[in-house]
């Protein structure tokens, strides 16, 4: 019945009704048409058909509807998000109470060039989560205003379902019932603290993603059963590396090591690169509530002052941590690699190692970059100036072949010891880090390679193909900055992207239009379909040397013991496998974008905070954006803030959407991407995570600047 359904609804091209479809399908009896109506449901709820207003029957598919996540603003109006297609803009007046995160149904309204505006006609999928809030009491009413200022939602909490909640408290609420549209009665199932007690802002971010600050008591209760240290009988069948010269290299404050490394070169000239991880799935087995967790955790979260790992402490920091001095289980990648930089052969096995010191970047790069030799380094400097050889060898292959540096600068922020944001500065990224970026890029390629050619079940870090449009606007963009940048979009391939960015390099906004052509490009996952990798330029590509931290390394290396190690290749082996990681990809991509945005909110919101030690302070900055409210400023090192219209009073300001511009009417002064301006921190609000700037003149520095005291 279903195939007859759809197939009469291709050929009629328009919607129908049921007695329509009925006397179409030419059924006759009352059974037949119940069947009918039930099925039309069904359809209906697999959204293989839309149901229209008149209570006529369309194709789903019809052009004029899309299935996508709404994504609200703050100020009313929202997006719908529709996989692998434009976002669609939608109105206030068009959301129909459809609130952030819905999945709904959207219709194609209007359409300007590549601009898509639409209104929501059903709200498909409503997944009320936790959400984080501040519990107070109206008219003796217990309310929660929500973080979250895209969700529009009024929230009653009972008095019995309050927890003993005071006003002021961060509390996690779940929905239980709903009142009216957008207004629900919630439950508190857990108080954060209160508002102002240190540590509780970043805990109030953290719940909202969902993500657990403490470990259930039966993981706990796991790990009496895992050793501090490596036995004899663990060694055995490993190969022993615990006599080779290996080491790590990391920041300052790392804890969990996962990587360590190795070099020596051969009698034929060629290097030998090794790359030793952490065998963390040998701790972490199958089956156990602690496998459990570090699933549905599926990455560690770096914050600003604390981390949220996947694993608990004893193991991320303990026997899994490639500690200086001590025997470590691994997984070790030794590859054979030629001076034009190819992986020539290659060995991946379980081993033992023992790295003989934990270096960090700082003193590495002394070596790499200043010919200065730390104390206690002198033993190594050989072997880092050899591997500093290497790096460079590879990095040159891989732009060769098309490997896209965008050389995005990150921030670090500093806080105290009550968490406070003390400065926020540009996180260094020198030699020694981009070398051990270029071996761990080797060691991934090479087993995604070894497993792609076995044809068996794997986990792939994928990178698609640039949409060809967005590509192509952003090149109109850049034309209309008034840089002639030449880019032959038909032959969609890494090193276009990357001749672009050489053709930019020399350009003031580079850091700026570098990120937005990132910005331009679709976002890295996890998929157990090899598509390859496009900013990598690699055909086939994996996560393998981070598994403390993620859970798809992890399983990588589980597949690895399976495969490579114990042979296990039989057909029950295999088909379990093929059904799970698609699964699994799916859920890890969902929990890596999870944690990005949290770490992301955090930042935000400690970078206002440290702003609002600032207000009346003037800075240099660079326009970052241009909106028609008004323009983003950035800071060298990298804090964001907005000069509204409404703050430019030496003029009337117009917005120019074409070129990202604005110009004033009279003066004809124009503000454009790329700009360096002097700007005045006027306010910061570290709920909202903003901070305001305005223009550094006479007028504002009398009205907004520091005054001195005394």
């Amino acid at each position: 019945m279903k195939e007859q359904i759809l197939e009469l609804l291709r050929q009629e091209k328009k919607a129908l009704s049921v007695t329509e479809i009925n006397d179409a399908l030419g059924y006759q009896s009352v059974e037949d048409f119940k069947a009918l109506l039930r099925e039309l449901n069904a359809m209906e709820d697999a959204l293989l058909l839309y149901r229209t207003n008149k209570d006529n029957y369309m194709l789903f598919n019809n052009s004029h509807l899309k299935l996508g996540r709404m994504m609200a603003t703050k100020k009313g109006y929202g997006f719908v998000d529709i996989e692998g297609d434009e976002d669609v803009f939608i109105p206030p007046n068009a959301m129909n109470n459809a609130i952030h995160g819905d999945k709904v149904i959207v219709e194609i309204t209007s359409k300007k060039g590549t601009d898509l505006e639409g209104r929501i006609v059903k709200i498909v999928d409503r997944q009320l989560k936790l959400m984080v809030g501040e519990y107070s009491i109206r008219k003796g009413v217990g309310t929660i205003i929500l973080d979250d200022e895209k969700v529009k939602l009024d929230i009653v909490i009972p008095k019995e379902h309050s927890m003993g909640a005071m006003e002021g408290h961060k509390v996690l609420v779940k929905i239980t019932n709903k009142l009216k549209n957008n207004s629900y009665n919630g439950e508190i199932v857990k108080i954060i603290g209160h508002k102002n007690d240190p540590g509780v802002d970043i805990l109030s971010i953290v719940n909202k993603y969902g993500i657990h600050d403490t470990f259930p008591s039966e993981v706990m209760d796991e790990l009496d059963m895992i050793p501090d240290y490596v036995k004899p009988e663990e060694m055995e069948g490993r190969r022993d590396l615990r006599d080779q010269e290996i080491f790590t290299i990391d920041g300052d404050d790392t804890k969990d090591i996962d990587d360590a490394i190795s070099i020596a070169q051969l009698e034929n000239g060629n290097y030998e690169l090794g790359v030793h991880i952490a065998d963390v799935s040998y701790y972490v087995k199958e089956g156990t509530k602690l496998n459990e967790e570090a699933y549905a955790r599926g990455t560690s979260v770096y914050l600003a002052d604390r981390v949220i790992p996947m694993l608990p402490h004893k193991l991320s920091n303990g026997i899994c941590s490639l500690n200086p001095l001590e025997d470590r289980l691994a997984v070790s990648c030794v590859m054979e690699i030629d001076a034009k930089g190819e992986v020539v052969s290659y060995d991946i096995f379980e081993s033992v190692i023992r790295s003989r010191k934990q270096m960090t970047y700082k003193k590495v790069n002394q070596i790499l970059e200043e010919n200065i030799v730390p104390e206690g380094y002198e033993p190594y400097q050989e072997s880092l100036l050899k591997m500093k050889e290497l790096a460079s060898i590879l990095r040159k292959n891989k732009e060769e072949k098309g490997y896209i540096d965008f050389e995005l600068d990150e921030s670090k922020i500093i806080v105290n010891e009550k968490g406070e944001a003390i400065d926020v500065v540009l996180r260094e990224r020198g030699t020694g880090e981009k070398l051990i970026e270029d071996f761990m890029i080797a060691a991934n390629e090479t087993v995604a390679t070894c497993v792609y050619f076995m044809e068996l079940p794997f986990v792939y870090r994928v990178h698609g193909e640039p949409n060809e449009e967005k590509i192509t606007n952003f090149l109109n963009f850049v034309n209309s900055l008034g840089y002639h940048v030449k880019g032959d979009i038909k032959k969609m391939h890494p090193k276009m992207l990357q001749d672009i960015l050489k053709q930019l390099s020399d350009k003031k906004e580079f850091h700026i239009l570098s990120s937005l052509l990132l910005r331009s490009m679709q976002k890295a996952i996890y998929d157990s379909i090899n598509i390859g990798h496009f900013g990598l330029a690699s055909k086939c590509y994996t996560h393998f040397t981070s598994p403390i931290r993620r859970f798809p390394d992890t399983t990588v290396h589980r597949l690895l013991r399976k495969y490579l190690f114990k042979h296990q290749v039989d057909k029950d082996t295999v088909s379990f496998w093929e059904k799970e990681l698609p699964v699994l990809c799916e859920h890890t991509s969902q929990t890596e974008r999870d944690a990005v945005d949290c770490e992301r909110e955090v930042d935000d919101m400690k970078k206002a905070e440290y702003m609002l030690k600032h207000i009346g302070e003037e800075y240099e900055g660079m326009i970052s954006s241009i909106m028609s409210f008004g323009m983003f400023i950035e800071l060298p090192n990298l804090v964001e803030g907005l000069v509204r219209v409404e703050d430019l009073t030496d003029d009337h300001y117009l917005y120019d959407e074409s070129t990202l511009t604005l110009r004033g009417i009279n003066n004809k002064r124009g503000y454009r991407l790329g700009d360096k301006i002097s700007v005045i921190v006027k306010s910061a609000n570290k709920e909202l995570r903003t901070v305001d700037f305005v223009i550094a003149n006479d007028v504002n520095r009398e009205k907004y600047g520091k005054k001195e005291l005394g």
